[in-house]
């Protein structure tokens, strides 16, 4: 079982913004910014978490004036107050700190080599090209129907590079939560493979099955973060998330931003196919095989 969550934008998500990201945020917040003042940003390469940090004397001491200083301080105090993400909350029903994911335990992730030839790799590419083109950059307020679209264009490509590579038939059923606006996802074989769910992902696992485990993947489109879940227990891949940066500038394909869109698709799709597939098969498993693959996983974390 494979559990994925379209997940809001925080104050722990904007800690990994670099600089463009940051300052195509300001402006599309419509903070009446001048250029002078995202020149001084650009020029002191003020990152997401530096901004976060920033105090009043600091801003003043690299060159802005009063009245942009007075907005940015309303702006970081916003930030800081949004909520946070859902794979902090699940933190604390495995008693795990939630002010920080340093603390959970980490798993290898087990990933499907794709080509660069594979035409679904570059059907994916066109696919996301083209809603750059029609709706430019993704940034942090754009509508959540748009980061939804990224999403959904990713996840159909796995399934698709998943039945060729296995034989098997897979399909995704979406789930739209009212709330939050986001679209969440269940992938499915004969049971639950990856389920996109809002709260408790660890209800998919099977009741009468001590050994029943789950992927989880909570994404915005930019930043995508890999979980196991098994009872009681959970485990994450890395301390940072895989990102793709959806900016217009990917849209010329002799740029730089081109190769690191590809790149970064490419490294997202390899994880996503190898957990489906390593769920896939283990669907059939008898409930010692699967045993014996949680106790691999929590042997393996020890040494990661």
């Amino acid at each position: 079982m494979f559990t994925l969550r379209s997940a809001e934008y925080d104050s722990y998500l904007v800690e990994n913004w670099d600089t463009e990201t940051l300052i195509i945020h300001l402006k599309e917040q419509n903070l009446k910014l001048d250029d002078d003042d995202f020149k001084i940003l650009h020029n002191e390469k003020i990152t997401g978490q530096t901004f976060l940090g920033l105090t009043k004397k600091e801003l003043q001491g690299i060159g802005l004036k009063l009245d942009p200083v007075e907005v940015l301080l309303d702006e970081i105090k916003a930030l800081k107050e949004k909520p946070i993400l859902l794979v902090q909350k699940v933190l604390a029903k495995y008693s795990i700190d939630s002010n920080g994911t340093d603390t959970i335990p980490l798993f290898s992730l087990q990933t499907h080599k794709i080509q660069d030839s594979d035409k679904h790799l570059k059907y994916c590419i066109a696919a996301i090209l083209v809603r750059l083109k029609n709706y430019g950059s993704l940034v942090v307020n754009s509508l959540k129907a748009i980061h939804n679209e990224y999403v959904m264009t990713i996840l159909h490509i796995t399934i698709n590079i998943t039945r060729d590579s296995t034989g098997e038939e897979l399909s995704m059923k979406p789930e739209y939560d009212e709330y939050m606006g986001w679209v969440n996802f269940t992938i499915k074989k004969a049971e639950n493979l990856i389920c996109v769910t809002k709260d408790k992902p660890e209800r998919y696992l099977e009741d009468d099955d001590d050994n029943d485990y789950l992927y989880g993947i909570v994404t915005t489109a930019r930043d995508w973060h890999f979980l196991l879940y098994t009872l009681g227990k959970i485990l994450q891949d890395s301390k940072l998330p895989f990102s793709i940066k959806f900016f217009e500038d990917t849209l010329n394909k002799e740029s730089e931003e081109y190769k690191s869109l590809c790149n970064s698709v490419k490294k997202v799709l390899d994880v996503v196919v190898g957990l489906l597939k390593n769920r896939a098969y283990a669907e059939d498993d008898s409930s010692s095989k699967k045993k014996a693959k949680i106790e691999e996983y929590h042997s393996k974390n020890k040494h990661v």
